[in-house]
């Protein structure tokens, strides 16, 4: 039996794709998840194995949905040579039941780790640059100092700005940046200070 393996890293990604290639080769039964592949924990490849017997065959679109790292997917090849189970890669026609298909399996797996960590390095790199020319990553602050002086003016003028919603509203910021700024203690000692 072809059991398929379907994963996406994010809530918001869509295993469509996967899950339709997985149904064109022929998989039974389908188990999809939604889970970085850095984590042990994923109860659907989990559940996968649990289901499958003997001569029965883990699909997967790519190798890289089966884990992100070389050990990960050694162990979980290991395990299913075990229990007499063959795994399947779709985009790499990748077969364990061969033993071409098995050496093709380590190679492409050393490789996918390999390219992994030269993207992880490259972008350390480029941060590491970009400091040095004086730049900072990430998104600029939400408040700037004009900002903060006129959210404290406001909090302390409670006749034209008696909600803290008014004050959020007036700034025009998101409600987390804005209490990341004035937690409640702050605000409550601006508010008693008018």
């Amino acid at each position: 039996m072809l059991v398929g393996y379907a994963r996406v890293s994010t809530l918001d990604q869509n295993p469509q794709l996967q899950i339709d290639a997985l149904k064109q080769a022929g998989c039974e039964r389908l188990y999809v998840e939604k889970a970085s592949g850095a984590h042990r924990d994923r109860p659907e490849l989990k559940a996968a194995l649990a289901y499958m017997r003997p001569g029965d065959t883990l699909v997967v679109w790519r190798l890289s949905r089966l884990a992100r790292s070389l050990k990960q997917i050694i162990e979980t090849a290991h395990e299913l040579e075990q229990r007499k189970q063959l795994l399947k890669v779709l985009t790499r026609n990748i077969d364990t039941g061969t033993p071409e298909g098995r050496l093709f399996f380590h190679i492409t797996a050393a490789f996918d780790e390999f390219q992994r960590e030269l993207i992880v390095e490259n972008t350390k790199a480029g941060l590491a640059a970009a400091r040095r020319r004086g730049r900072k990553g990430g998104r600029p602050p939400a408040m700037d100092k004009e900002k903060t002086r006129a959210a404290e003016a406001m909090l302390k003028d409670m006749a034209n700005y008696p909600f803290v919603g008014d004050v959020i509203d007036h700034l025009g910021i998101g409600r987390t940046a804005f209490y990341r700024y004035f937690p409640p203690d702050r605000i409550r000692k601006l508010r008693n200070q008018a």
